[in-house]
C-alpha cells in the first residue's frame, strides 16, 4: 500500500490544520492507520491512530481534546483535525498503516509509511 500524505503548512498558534492521507494500492479498510509526529531532536511519537472499522480510536494525551483522527474508507483516507495548535505541536507530521488486528501506537509496529507533511506553529 502507499500512502500520501498533505495537509500540512504554517498556522499561528490557536489555529486549525486538517491533515489527509490518501491510500493506494490496496483498500485502507484493511488497515489500522495511525498519524506520527517528529520534531528536530526527538522521537517520532504517535499522535492518534485508529481501527480499520474507525471505532476504537488512540490518542496521545498532549492532543487529547485538539486532535481528532477519522477515516473514510470508501475514499481510502485518513483525516487527522488539528484544532488549538500550539507551537510545540510543530514537527514533520507522517501517517502510517498496520494490518493488525489491535490497534497499535509504536512506530517500529507499523509497516507502511507516507512522506511526512511540516507543521509548524508559530507564537
Amino acid at each position: 500500500v502507499q500512502l500520501q500524505a498533505s495537509g500540512g503548512g504554517l498556522v499561528q498558534a490557536g489555529g486549525s490544520l486538517r491533515l489527509s492521507c490518501a491510500a493506494s494500492g490496496r483498500a485502507s479498510s484493511t488497515f489500522n492507520m495511525g498519524w506520527f509526529r517528529q520534531a528536530p531532536g526527538k522521537e517520532r511519537e504517535c499522535v492518534a491512530a485508529i481501527s480499520r472499522s474507525g471505532v476504537s480510536r488512540y490518542y496521545a494525551d498532549s492532543v487529547k481534546g485538539r486532535f481528532t483522527i477519522s477515516r473514510d474508507n470508501a475514499k481510502n483516507t485518513v483525516y487527522l483535525q488539528m484544532n488549538s495548535l500550539k507551537p510545540e505541536d510543530t514537527a514533520v507530521y507522517s501517517c502510517a498503516a498496520e494490518p493488525d488486528w489491535s490497534l497499535k501506537t509504536r512506530p517500529s509496529e507499523y509497516d507502511y509509511w507516507g512522506q511526512g507533511t511540516q507543521v509548524t506553529v508559530s507564537s
